[in-house]
């Protein structure tokens, strides 16, 4: 391995399945991912921690879990930079004597403050207006560069509803914006244009490029969309059984007619499609997927030509998964189940062992542990705070965490959701209602327990069955055990205390 500091380039997608990736899954095309796994490690177990955009990404950057810093919706966000536990991944970089430069999509919702910085990132371009909620400090925005073009998208999809969540965003259409005008486009025009001209050889390069897609609405370039046939696309399988009874999800599903729950409004839609139309929305989502994957090729081309992949780790990840029809027309993500918390990890480049490259891990393995694993890399020591682990460092966990929190119809927090998985078994452990009265409510728990290898969809929950009290007992054990070493490790004391810190202090032993 290399001895001076490696240039980290972090791409990454949003809202991208688990098994969207051509390792994964023979009927998709993503050529540049392929060769990164085929060059380096694919993590074929990694989680997020949190089923949803802004809690997930703050983890992920953060290395601590979403209970940990308090962003637990996506409503939440860390608004007071003062008083952050530790720095943020591009910051901890930063200090480490790296260039910094963001493309895209943090989602960290820190919009509600006046001076919002970018967090560690010297150079910054998002793919938004100024009026978003999401500009950061010194970023380039899209709607300054380019307003006629942000104009057309909104245009395009202007009926696809909040967040292009709704049924005609999934739906979606063959976009007639030119690829370059759609949000991601201008993201990597910018990031293309930043390698060209904007490099400093005189530091390592931290490169993060995030995308706003394949997450809903769904219209997408004909040259992708062209790439796959509709006859070649399989039908989603169902569950034998019409609702969820029993899971974490039960309340939403249950919520039927005029005023229901989205999940409701949009089965009703899916209901009366035929096949074909179901068919066109994974079609379209997948070629979403191909398309940003040609973007990746296109940046990591441009850093070919200057050299900075001659040493280099490339992280792809996305921050959580997308049901996309499954469980009785489910889409989205906002549950514990397996299309939504598993995610593509794939760590390549250079800086990878020979004798690591092209396998597939099957480790437990979470987003947390992408900051461990690249403060290592940078030659940082790792604070023993962080729950997470050096993924190059051959270490192994039991099991793989996530919590899952909604508000309430009054705007109060519900109480929590959390999942212990292992490869091939998963637990996961709810209780309906608010959270601030869940103490006197504790009767009313509910438990799933799902056997992985078995029943891959998660249709038979086996938390009653007598045969399998023994792997429920045990895994509820490690459950309770995990929880209890991550917060006496912190920084559960709250900010306060421990936001002017250092993240890595000599005075810290490292694990």
């Amino acid at each position: 391995m290399a001895l001076t500091k490696p240039n980290i380039i972090f791409l990454m997608t949003d809202q991208q399945r688990w098994d969207c990736i051509g390792r994964f899954n023979q009927h998709i095309k993503t050529p540049t991912l392929d060769r990164l796994a085929d060059e380096g490690i694919v993590f074929s177990q990694a989680v997020c921690q949190a089923p949803m955009c802004v809690p997930s990404r703050s983890s992920m950057m953060f290395g601590l879990y979403p209970s940990q810093i308090g962003v637990r919706t996506n409503r939440d966000g860390l608004d007071d930079e003062d008083g952050f536990p530790i720095p943020p991944l591009p910051e901890l970089l930063r200090r480490q004597g790296y260039q910094t430069a963001g493309f895209g999509k943090t989602h960290w919702n820190h919009g509600r403050r006046s001076h919002p910085s970018a967090r560690g990132f010297e150079v910054r371009a998002i793919g938004l207006g100024r009026d978003s909620g999401h500009y950061e400090e010194n970023a380039l925005m899209m709607d300054e560069d380019d307003p006629e073009g942000l104009s057309a998208y909104y245009e395009e999809t202007r009926d696809y509803g909040s967040g292009e969540e709704n049924v005609l965003g999934y739906i979606g259409r063959t976009s007639e914006v030119p690829m370059h005008r759609h949000r991601d486009g201008w993201v990597a025009e910018q990031c293309k244009k930043f390698i060209e001209h904007g490099l400093d050889g005189s530091r390592p390069l931290f490169l993060y490029l995030s995308f706003l897609k394949p997450h809903a609405g769904f219209n997408v370039p004909k040259e992708f969309e062209d790439w796959y046939r509709l006859e070649d696309i399989p039908d989603i399988e169902q569950p034998p059984w019409e609702l969820e009874q029993g899971t974490h999800v039960e309340e939403e599903a249950l919520i039927h007619g005029e005023g229901g729950s989205r999940y409701w409004d949009r089965r009703q839609m899916w209901e009366r499609m035929s096949v074909m139309e179901r068919r066109r929305t994974t079609l379209r989502y997948w070629a979403n997927c191909s398309w940003l994957d040609h973007y990746f090729g296109e940046v990591l081309d441009g850093l070919r030509s200057k050299g900075y992949l001659d040493n280099a780790l490339i992280v792809f990840v996305s921050d959580h998964g997308e049901m996309l029809g499954e469980r009785r027309f489910r889409f989205s993500k906002y549950c514990l189940f397996e299309s939504s918390v598993r995610v593509p990890m794939i760590l390549s480049g250079s800086w990878i062992p020979a004798e690591m490259r092209g396998i597939t891990d099957d480790r437990p393995a979470e987003l947390i542990d992408l900051v461990p694993t690249l403060a290592k890399a940078s030659g940082a020591e790792l604070n023993p705070v962080l729950p997470g682990l050096d993924l190059l460092a051959g270490k192994r966990r039991t099991g793989t965490f996530c919590e899952f929190h909604r508000t309430t119809d009054d705007e109060r927090f519900a109480a929590p959701s959390v999942m212990w998985r292992k490869r091939d078994w998963k637990l996961i452990m709810s209780l309906p209602g608010p959270l601030d009265d869940a103490d006197s409510r504790l009767k009313e728990l509910k438990g799933e327990l799902y056997h992985l290898k078995e029943d891959p969809g998660e249709w038979f929950n086996l938390y009653r069955d007598e045969r399998f009290t023994a792997i429920r007992e045990q895994m509820t054990s490690e459950l309770l055990m995990h929880l209890a070493i991550t917060w006496t490790r912190g920084p559960s004391f709250g900010r306060a205390e421990f936001g002017n810190a250092e993240f890595y202090s000599p005075s810290l032993e490292p694990r």
